[in-house]
C-alpha cells in the first residue's frame, strides 16, 4: 500500500515539474524577418520608449549589453526588438495593438531577426552561403551577429519560443533589394515553407503578413515592387499584403519615419486580429 502511494506520489511530482514549464497556449509568438525596414531604421523617438504592457514581450536573438539582455530571454518589449542601434520596427505597435485588443490573459512575444539590405536569398537555406560570401562588408557584420545564418538564428530561437508559447504567425518585411524580382513570391514561399517544415507548423495556424515597401504616393524608390508584393497571396494563400499607402517616409525614399513605422505596424496588428477571430 505505502510502495502505490509512493509511487502516485512520485508521478504527482512528476506532472507538476511538468506543467510548470509547460507551453502557454495564452502566449502568442510572432516571429519577424526581412531587410532594414523590418529591423527599424535608427531614430527612436521618447513617446516609443515606454511604458510597454507588460504582457508584450521581445526575446533577444543576440545580447544587448548596453540593454542587459541575454540572447535567448524574454524581456519587456521596448525598442529596438531587433538588434542594439536599430530603431523602432513594425513589430513594436503590431505587439503594442494586440495587447492592447486581445483579451487580458493573452500575452504577445516578438521574434525578430532581420538584416538591412539583404535580398531574399540571405534566408534560404541553399543560397545563403554563397550569398554571404559576396555581401558587402557593412552586411557581413550584421550576418556575424546572427551566427553567420540568420535563418538559422530565427529557427534556433523559435525553437525557444515554443517552449513557452505558441507561434501564430509570421511578419515579413522585404523587397526593397530584389526590386522588380518576378522570382521574390516564390523565393518566399521557400522561406516560409521551411519554417513551417523546421518548427512542426501548420500554414494555416501560422499565416504569412507581408508589408509593402514605401508606396509612390511617399516618393517610394522601390514602389514598383509592391505589386510583385500584392500578389503573393497567389504563390502563398495563407500570406495576406499589408498596405503602406499614406505611411510617412524619410527623405532617403527607402525607410519609413518612426509614424510611418506606428502606422504599419497597426496595420499588421489589424490584420492579425481579424485572422485571429476567424479561429475563434
Amino acid at each position: 500500500m505505502m510502495k502505490r502511494h509512493g509511487l502516485c506520489l512520485l508521478a504527482g511530482l512528476f506532472m507538476g515539474v511538468s506543467s510548470a514549464f509547460a507551453q502557454d497556449p495564452d502566449f502568442y509568438i510572432f516571429l519577424c524577418f526581412g531587410q532594414s525596414n523590418s529591423e527599424g531604421y535608427p531614430g527612436i523617438e521618447e513617446q516609443d520608449l515606454g511604458p510597454v504592457d507588460k504582457r508584450f514581450k521581445m526575446l533577444a536573438v543576440v545580447d544587448f549589453p548596453e540593454l542587459g539582455r541575454e540572447m535567448g530571454g524574454w524581456y519587456a518589449a521596448t525598442p529596438p526588438l531587433c538588434r542594439p542601434h536599430a530603431g523602432l520596427c513594425p513589430a513594436d505597435y503590431f505587439g503594442r495593438t494586440l495587447v492592447a485588443e486581445l483579451p487580458k490573459n493573452i500575452k504577445v512575444g516578438i521574434i525578430n531577426v532581420s538584416v538591412g539590405g539583404c535580398r531574399i536569398e540571405l534566408f534560404e537555406k541553399g543560397s545563403y552561403a554563397s550569398y554571404v560570401e559576396t555581401a558587402p562588408d557593412w552586411m557581413k557584420g550584421m550576418i556575424a551577429a546572427y551566427g553567420g545564418n540568420p535563418y538559422q538564428r530565427l529557427v534556433d530561437m523559435a525553437r525557444l519560443g515554443q517552449k513557452d508559447g505558441v507561434i501564430k504567425g509570421v511578419l515579413l518585411h522585404q523587397g526593397e533589394s530584389n526590386t522588380n524580382d518576378q522570382e521574390w513570391p516564390g523565393k518566399v514561399k521557400g522561406v516560409y515553407e521551411n519554417l513551417l517544415k523546421d518548427l512542426n507548423l501548420n500554414a494555416e495556424d501560422v499565416p504569412l503578413l507581408a508589408g509593402e515597401l514605401m508606396g509612390a504616393d511617399e516618393g517610394g524608390a522601390c514602389a514598383s515592387m509592391n505589386a510583385i508584393i500584392d500578389a503573393l497571396p497567389k504563390t502563398i494563400p495563407t500570406a495576406h499584403v499589408i498596405s503602406s499607402k499614406g505611411c510617412p517616409g524619410l527623405p532617403d525614399h527607402l525607410h519609413f519615419t518612426p509614424e510611418g513605422y506606428r502606422i504599419l505596424g497597426k496595420r499588421y496588428a489589424e490584420t492579425m486580429l481579424k485572422l485571429l477571430k476567424k479561429k475563434h
